[in-house]
Order: C-alpha cells, then sequence, then structure tokens
C-alpha cells in the first residue's frame, strides 16, 4: 500500500480565483516527484525535500517506525528559488484524508493531537535568500502512553501574503507527508457501515434498471487500510443476482476515518425485492512494506424494485377485467328496460284504443 510522499497543502478558501488556480496547480500539477515539491507557478518560488543523513537519501518521505517513548532526530530541507527574500512559517500538523479522497493536513491554527503535537521543528520561522536553502531540524517524540498503530501527518512551510485586492490574507503552503506507527499489537480491523439499495427501472415495463449500493468503510483498527469491494444484487433468494464489476478504489483509510462509496450495478431485473452486498477485503501493510490482504467483511440489506409502470398496466388490465363485463352487463339491462318500457306502453296504448 504505497503512501503518497509529498503533500503540496491546500490554500485558505478565502482567495482570488487566481489564487484557487494556482492552489490546484500545486495539488494536480506533477509535485508529488521523488526528491522535492518543484514549485508549481510564480506564487510559490520555494521546494522543500528530506535532507540526506544517516536514515537516508533522497527520500520521498519521512517514514518511521518507533515505540511508545522513542524520539527521532530529521531535518527539513527549504530551497528558495525565486529573486525575493522568504520569510516562511514551520510547523508540524497532523494529517488526513479529504472528502475528495486527497491526503492533507490541518492548517497552522488547527491544534493537532497526534502526530503533529510529538513533532518539534527547532525554529517556527526561517528567513530564506534568494538561492539559498536552509535546513530546519526537528525531533518527533512519540509519548509513553502512545497507542500503538499508524499515524500520519506533515511538516509544513507556510507563505502568507496579503491580497490588496480584496483585503484577504493567502496562505501558501508546502510540506512533506510523515508516516508513524507506533510499535506494539496492531489491529487491524474494517467495518461495512451503512448500507443502502435503490432501484430506478425507468419507463420500459421490460427492460432492466440501474440498482445503486451505497455504504461507508469505516477503519476501526489502528493501522491504514486500502480495500478491494465486491457488489453485487439478487432478487429473493439469490434469484438473477448481478454483479458490479470493478469498484472504484477508496483511498488509503487512517484509523478511525470513513469513507462512503456509491456502487451503480447495471441490468438488475425488476424483481420486487432486491438484497444488496457489499464484499469488502482489507488489505495491509506491514513494517517491511508488504501489503496483506485480511479476511473478507460483508455486509447486505433489502430495498424496493417494484416495476411501476408494469404495475400500473397490470392494475389497468385486472380493471378491464372485473369492470368492462360490469358495465356491459349495465348497458344490457339499460337496454332491456327500455325495451320493456316501450312494450309496457305500446300494450296499454293497445288497451286503451280497444276500449
Amino acid at each position: 500500500m504505497p503512501l503518497r510522499p509529498l503533500i503540496p497543502v491546500r490554500a485558505r478558501a478565502a482567495v482570488l480565483l487566481s489564487v484557487i488556480a494556482s492552489t490546484a496547480l500545486l495539488i494536480a500539477g506533477g509535485l508529488l516527484v521523488p526528491s522535492s515539491a518543484r514549485a508549481a507557478d510564480d506564487d510559490v518560488t520555494w521546494t522543500v525535500r528530506t535532507a540526506s543523513n544517516d536514515r537516508g537519501a533522497e527520500r520521498t518521505n519521512y517514514t518511521y517506525t518507533v515505540n511508545p517513548g522513542g524520539t527521532i532526530d530529521d531535518e527539513l530541507v527549504v530551497a528558495n528559488r525565486g529573486t525575493e527574500t522568504l520569510d516562511l512559517g514551520v510547523y508540524a500538523a497532523d494529517g488526513f484524508t479529504t472528502d475528495g479522497g486527497q491526503f492533507d493536513v490541518v492548517t497552522g491554527d488547527a491544534t493537532s493531537t497526534g502526530l503533529g503535537a510529538w513533532v518539534r521543528t527547532k525554529t517556527d520561522h526561517i528567513t530564506v535568500k534568494p538561492g539559498k536553502t536552509v535546513t530546519v531540524p526537528f525531533t518527533l517524540r512519540v509519548p509513553e502512553n502512545a497507542t500503538p498503530g499508524d499515524y500520519a501527518g506533515g511538516i509544513v512551510t507556510s507563505l502568507t501574503q496579503a491580497d490588496d485586492t480584496v483585503g484577504v490574507n493567502v496562505d501558501r503552503r508546502l510540506g512533506i507527508r510523515m508516516n508513524l506507527r507506533v510499535g506494539g499489537d496492531l489491529a487491524p480491523a474494517l467495518a461495512v457501515e451503512d448500507v443502502h439499495v435503490s432501484w430506478n427501472g425507468g419507463l420500459n415495463p421490460f427492460a432492466g434498471g440501474d440498482a445503486e449500493v451505497s455504504y461507508t468503510l469505516h477503519n476501526t483498527g489502528n493501522t491504514v487500510l486500502s480495500a478491494h469491494d465486491v457488489v453485487t444484487v439478487a432478487g429473493p433468494l439469490g434469484m438473477l443476482p448481478s454483479d458490479s464489476g470493478a469498484v472504484d478504489a477508496a483511498p488509503d483509510l487512517l484509523p478511525g476515518e470513513s469513507w462512503t462509496q456509491h456502487v451503480t450495478v447495471a441490468g438488475v431485473a425488476p424483481l420486487v425485492l432486491l438484497t444488496g452486498t457489499a464484499s469488502v477485503t482489507p488489505t495491509v501493510t506491514d513494517a517491511a512494506g508488504t501489503t496483506n490482504d485480511l479476511a473478507p467483511v460483508s455486509a447486505a440489506t433489502v430495498g424496493w424494485a417494484v416495476p411501476w409502470t408494469l404495475l400500473a398496466l397490470l392494475l389497468l388490465a385486472v380493471a378491464a377485467v372485473i369492470v368492462l363485463p360490469r358495465l356491459a352487463r349495465r348497458r344490457r339491462a339499460v337496454a332491456q328496460s327500455r325495451e320493456d318500457a316501450r312494450v309496457k306502453e305500446a300494450v296499454a296504448q293497445a288497451l286503451a284504443a280497444a276500449e
């Protein structure tokens, strides 16, 4: 399960559209490179990289395995590629998975409670002259009572500048991801929760429809997990099963995180009752970098798959079978009654004429 190395961290939301475009380039413009984070445009004129030391050279991120109470010393290298002196903030922060499935870290004004709180940089502010580099030492101290398992965060550099055109401050951030596994008993676990199934058959009563199965993956263990999903939909007693085929993989989930999947299964017959099943195989990475599949976890639910158009036609047919004969009998009775009245009147007229 590869861990994403360098993290171009998102700018604050209150920015101009042009700044938002620059941030998008930071995220998508090829910053995840082996040795350093390159500047994506003229607004970001510095790079960050891991230091080459006894912990490795040209590392793509900071990855440590430390027992509770252990300490790690390391360094961040910041280079100014621009023509002006930069005053940058430096700090560590907790990581999380965004709603878009990307890795990010909390902003500098947020409180970190995990890995970000255990890392201390030697300074929280650096000045980097044009064409120069600055090395920032930092120390990771894992608490004695730290819970075993996986943690993620980042070392972040930040440049805050005023945008006079709209009167707000723009925070541009660039950092490197940090992965930590605290030694002890590992207990990877994944739950499949809140399963729902719905069916949309359209207007053609004789064609199948699309069933959507939604469910939430919840990392209830203490390790980072990825997963492989298989979704099936079937009628009563497993009748006419259909599967979704390949399912888009969920992002790697940190301990405690959740992710909701929405999977469409095409060509599902209108079988009145459908059973939607999500079978998920969690994958965990050990300290050596080897991935291992855990036992699959499944959850199922039942939903309606009623062909309303066909049901409406059936009701019309039943109504026709029941109502039309009654109408015919009523018409015959009315006609007979009219004929009887006509005959009776004719007889009365004949008798009157005879008298």
